[in-house]
Parts: structure tokens; C-alpha cells; sequence
């Protein structure tokens, strides 16, 4: 079946034109009204349920907040979100949080002066409250991230088993002791996945050394900064798993930096599966997350809301798969 994306293409005209045909042509020129009405007659568009709810919306853009525009994982899942969007007439207006949860409060204000027609939140940074409060009111979608006992659509990994299953990699290979740079302690994402690291290793009665266990904020220099910490202790670890890729290459270089080789000295695992890991060298082994789709799911969802569909599901857990590359081997020592 035909979509926007193809009327706009035919009648040469933007997908934002097709849009404002079908929800305000008292906007649109009389000739351009006519070009696309006979599109869509000749192509038999049916616009669908978010396509009628258009005409009776005052806005057709979806705001998205990022909790850190700079980290690339993102670029992915916003890929996927604006791919539903457009195809369905919206825009999307993207905001930076830079990881404050008081920024990302910020811009709750558009939604409530009516600027955006609803929300995707890629980060729970907000208090659990002020987002049930808020998706009471206006269609929310929670994505990537979630809040424990808040009755909000979400999308998002098992990031406990996919953490259960990097460290478990790295004991398969025979590792023992194992570091970990775990990301903010605010932060579910990192909670879930210093549990899955805990959870193996207990698994396999290997004893976790507190100092062996470094907090860092998911950025490359943070991964750098605590590998550095790591090396300095006498016994260091045989490898490492850092819950992010970006922390990963911060520590892959903290490594080589004192003189010693990935993976033949010390082996590291991230988490993400960024596109950057592949280009890596060496080429990092991670947990893969399917961020566009994550993206597409998350936008379908906020189109449910925002039509009024009947929801039969509004929580789902996608999967995630281990991508062996070239940063670990077995264990030497």
C-alpha cells in the first residue's frame, strides 16, 4: 500500500505539504491542493488512523529528548523514530538533555504549551512522579530507558541478561578476574547492568574485587580515566567489561597507552554495538542492541497514543546478541 512518503514524491511536493492537505488545507494553495488530492486518488492512499487524527491536531511535531546528543548510539534510534514519522506526517524536534535531568524538565514546557503532539524520552532521568504526571496528560513513550512502577508505554533491552551474557563471555574464555566500568550509578541502564555482571560472576563463584569495580559517566574519557585506575592496582584485571562501547574504546586506549596489547594482555567487552566498534582497532566484541528498531516501535507506540488506538501491549522487551570481534581471546595468565 502507497504511503505519504510516495504522494509527496509523485506530486513533487514535501511529505509537510501532503500533511497540511489532509489536516489544514486552508493553508495550502488551491493548485497544490488539487496536484495532491489527484495523487492520492490515482496512487488510492489510504491515510491511516494517524493521517485522519491529523486534521483535528493543532501540531504534527513529535518532540524526542536525548540524554546526550554526542553519544552516537542515539544517531540510530532517532533514525528509526523519524522513519515512522515521516511516513506518518510528523516532524521531529530533537532536544540535547546533556545529561540533567533539570534540562530535560525543560522541555516538558513545550508539550504543555501545545508546540509538540507528544513525546519520546530516550533517558528516565526525570523523577518517576513528574513522568507519570505528565503522560496523564499527554501521549509519552519511554524508550531505551525505563522507570520501575511507572505505567508508561516503553521499549527497551534486557540489559541485566545482556550484562549476564558479556561477563559470562569473558568467563568462558577462561577469565577470572574481571574488571568492570559500570555508567552512572543514577541511571537504571547502569544499575541493570552492574547486576548482570554480579549475577554471572556469582554464577560461577568467581569473587568480585571492589576495587576492580570503577564508576564511570558512559563517555570515552571516563573509560580512559578508569582503565587508568584499573592498571594502577598490582594485580590487574586479565580483562574488562565496560557498559558502554564509548567506555570501551576509552579503555582499549588506557591499555595500550602503558604499553600493553588488546586482547593478549588484557581483554575488553563493551556494550551498544555503535557503528564505530566494527571500525575499531582492535574490532570490539559487544552486546548488540537493535536501535532502529527500538526507534520504529517507540514512534508506533506514541502514534497509538496519540490517535487513541486500543494498545494490546505497551511493554517491549527487544533482544540483544553478543558480536564477537577481535578484543578478547583467551585468558594467558
Amino acid at each position: 500500500m502507497p504511503g505519504i512518503k510516495e504522494v509527496a514524491k509523485q506530486a513533487n511536493v514535501s511529505i509537510a505539504t501532503v500533511s497540511r492537505v489532509l489536516s489544514k488545507p486552508e493553508t495550502v494553495a488551491k493548485e497544490t491542493i488539487k496536484k495532491v488530492l489527484e495523487v492520492i486518488e490515482d496512487l488510492n492512499y489510504q491515510p491511516n488512523a494517524a493521517a485522519r487524527q491529523l486534521r483535528m491536531s493543532e501540531t504534527t511535531t513529535i518532540l524526542v529528548v536525548v540524554p546526550d546528543i554526542t553519544n552516537t548510539f542515539f544517531s540510530d534510534v532517532l533514525r528509526g523514530i523519524e522513519f515512522v514519522a515521516l511516513e506518518n506526517g510528523y516532524q521531529v524536534l530533537l532536544g540535547d538533555a546533556d545529561n540533567s535531568a533539570e534540562r530535560e524538565k525543560g522541555y516538558l514546557s513545550i508539550l504543555r504549551q501545545k508546540k509538540a503532539a507528544g513525546m519520546i524520552l530516550l533517558t528516565a532521568g526525570i523523577e518517576a512522579d513528574i513522568v507519570e504526571e505528565i503522560a496523564s496528560e499527554y501521549p509519552v513513550v519511554l524508550a531505551c530507558e525505563y522507570l520501575e512502577g511507572v505505567n508508561v508505554p516503553t521499549v527497551s533491552i534486557d540489559n541485566v541478561s545482556g550484562a549476564r551474557k558479556a561477563t559470562e563471555y569473558l568467563i568462558n574464555l577462561g577469565h577470572k578476574r574481571i574488571g568492570f566500568i559500570s555508567g552512572p550509578m543514577n541511571s537504571v541502564l547502569s544499575r541493570d547492568r552492574m547486576k548482570g555482571f554480579y549475577q554471572a560472576m556469582a554464577q560461577y563463584n568467581l569473587k568480585v574485587e571492589p576495587e576492580l569495580v570503577q564508576e564511570g559517566n558512559f563517555s570515552y574519557k571516563s573509560g580512559l580515566n578508569m582503565m587508568l585506575k584499573l592498571l594502577a592496582y598490582s594485580h590487574t584485571p586479565t580483562a574488562v567489561f565496560a557498559a558502554n562501547d564509548e567506555m570501551a574504546f576509552g579503555a582499549v586506549n588506557a591499555i595500550e597507552r602503558k604499553g600493553l596489547s588488546v586482547p593478549n594482555d588484557i581483554s575488553v567487552i563493551g556494550f551498544d554495538n555503535i557503528k564505530f566498534s566494527a571500525i575499531f582497532k582492535p574490532g570490539l566484541t559487544t552486546i548488540s542492541q537493535p536501535t532502529f528498531d527500538i526507534g520504529t516501535k517507540a514512534m508506533e507506540l506514541l502514534i497509538g497514543l496519540m490517535t487513541k488506538q486500543k494498545m494490546k501491549k505497551t511493554q517491549y522487551i527487544l533482544e540483544n546478541k553478543l558480536v564477537l570481534r577481535d578484543s578478547c581471546c583467551k585468558c594467558r595468565h
